[in-house]
């Protein structure tokens, strides 16, 4: 089971924390940027492999310290071609280390379109009597907005992989949608009980499912209420650091024995080596640094897992 792994992962490393690999350009160290540049001059190429040579750096300082990493598509797409390669070597490139890899694609759709994201990122391809593997995330968020027939072509998979589906988002603008009522019930409540409802034939061994849920850190009260009302979902945390949610957000993310939740911080940690004025040559320990501080900043708001 796919949250099985996942939370034997946390408990073993002793650390919720999945670390975003949304590197857009700007956030790679220049040394990275000019070796690739005098490969393949000012181009998408040159931008890809350097985002590439960024990710392998920044899992090969953290794969010891956290349980999974978070591609998020759009900071690929971003580079063209290239870029999606790049996404691809950079999930395979996580799974060899060890690590949990959560693809942010945010899909949906319905019908042939939903199947083929599921295939895409979950599953596999058929081609002239062989399958074939695509991305092969561990995990995929995704869009609930078109109901049951946007999430069964994803949940297809969940025997053996996972979906994040979005209920409460962290952004503030979130509270347009997700908070106006249906019927007597704010919309994301609504969600969450439906992805509850997905997720029962799902569960694994410490009592959570493959349909889990992104819940941000930013609304703690709503956190903490979804955790109350949905037992069995496994909770992915966006919205620590940068966006504002602190350790004492999360804490109601997580059941009475740690467990449940796993939180996000993408430049908290990729752009660590920013903060400290450091010139980029020492990228991969200022985010060790910054994913070890995170860690002990969650230990100390939730009970031994």
């Amino acid at each position: 089971m796919s949250i099985t792994r996942l939370q034997k992962l946390i408990i073993e490393k002793r650390n919720p924390t999945v670390a975003g690999l949304d590197a857009r350009p700007e956030y790679v160290p220049q040394h990275i940027i000019a070796e690739n540049v005098e490969k393949y001059g000012r181009t998408l190429k040159a931008a890809a492999e350097s985002v590439y040579m960024f990710n392998v750096g920044l899992i090969d300082a953290l794969a010891e310290l956290v349980p999974a990493v978070k591609p998020q598509s759009a900071y690929y797409e971003l580079l063209g071609p290239d870029g999606v390669a790049v996404l691809k070597r950079t999930i395979d490139y996580a799974k060899s280390k060890g690590l949990y890899v959560i693809v942010d694609a945010k899909r949906n759709d319905i019908g042939a379109t939903a199947t083929a994201y599921a295939e895409a990122y979950l599953g596999m391809v058929e081609f002239d009597g062989v399958t074939l593997s695509a991305f092969d995330a561990d995990a995929l968020t995704v869009n609930p907005y078109l109901g049951s027939d946007g999430i069964k072509p994803f949940t297809k998979y969940c025997d053996e992989k996972a979906i994040f589906v979005l209920a409460k988002t962290s952004n503030k603008s979130s509270i347009e949608l997700q908070d106006m009522l249906a019927g007597d019930r704010p919309l994301y409540k609504v969600v969450a009980s439906r992805i509850e409802r997905w997720g029962a034939d799902y569960v694994g061994e410490y009592g959570y499912s493959n349909v889990g849920a992104v819940v941000g850190a930013t609304y703690p009260e709503e956190l903490t209420e979804l955790r109350k009302t949905c037992p069995r979902t496994f909770f992915l945390v966006p919205g620590y650091g940068a966006q504002g949610g602190t350790a004492a957000d999360i804490e109601g993310a997580f059941d009475k024995e740690g467990r449940g939740a796993i939180i996000n911080s993408s430049r908290g940690i990729m752009c660590a080596w920013q903060k400290k004025e450091d010139d980029g040559t020492h990228f991969a320990e200022c985010a060790y640094e910054a994913a070890l501080k995170m860690k002990r900043e969650l230990n100390a708001y939730i009970l031994p897992m």
